[in-house]
């Protein structure tokens, strides 16, 4: 028998992104474009700025707002032991920060224990997470946690590598750099073959940037 749980049930805290455009005032975060536009000399009535705080405010809701959906997982009946793992799932975020976009690929797997998901809810919980005011370290663990809330499962590995446009457009300037992040849970984190495994299939360009581990 299969099981649908909305992806808002309460997870503890810290483990909700927006959670709806109702909560973003759109005609503030328009004015408040159009202000900072101002102070930073710019004449909001010419012609390609006269509608830019709109734009950017229907961006920034779009941005922050996670479609809901509904997490359905099934009996393990095959009893399937080994890895399950979708590797390269394409993600964007807002850097909390800077609200500067950080985006790369995430490789998402874990080990079953009596129950499995369906492989498309691992990007829309990976999705969901990521259309909040994030940090890359907080959005894996949030990933990791969602998964090991929802199956139980006997592992959890969740790897992130993201080019950060906070370090790519200012600062250092240090574009096409690379940061990884990974959070391993029981058997994936304890076991050293399991681990092992994880690491090597999800092993690539992740080795060119930085790197955090939880």
């Amino acid at each position: 028998m299969s099981i649908a749980e909305p992806i808002g049930k309460s997870l503890g805290s810290g483990l909700h992104a927006v959670g709806g455009s109702s909560g973003i005032a759109l005609e503030r975060v328009e004015l408040a474009v159009a202000e900072l536009l101002e102070a930073l000399g710019r004449d909001i009535t010419a012609p390609h700025l006269a509608g830019t705080p709109h734009r950017v405010a229907k961006a920034f809701v779009e941005m922050l707002t996670p479609d809901e959906f509904s997490t359905t997982t099934f009996p393990d009946e095959a009893h399937y032991d080994g890895l399950v793992l979708v590797t390269d799932i394409p993600f964007t975020s807002l850097c909390a920060h800077h609200l500067l976009p950080f985006r790369g690929v995430a490789h998402i797997g874990y080990l079953p224990g009596e129950r499995i998901v369906g492989l498309s809810k691992l990007a829309r919980a990976l999705e969901y997470f990521a259309r909040d005011l994030q940090v890359q370290e907080r959005l894996t663990a949030q990933v990791a946690d969602w998964l090991d809330d929802r199956l139980s499962p006997r592992g959890v590995g969740v790897v992130l590598e993201a080019e950060h446009l906070c370090m790519a457009v200012r600062g250092v300037r240090a574009s096409g750099t690379r940061t990884v992040t990974s959070t391993l849970r029981g058997d994936l984190r304890d076991d050293p073959d399991a681990r092992r495994e994880f690491l090597e299939r999800t092993a690539g360009t992740g080795a060119r940037g930085g790197h955090s581990s939880t």
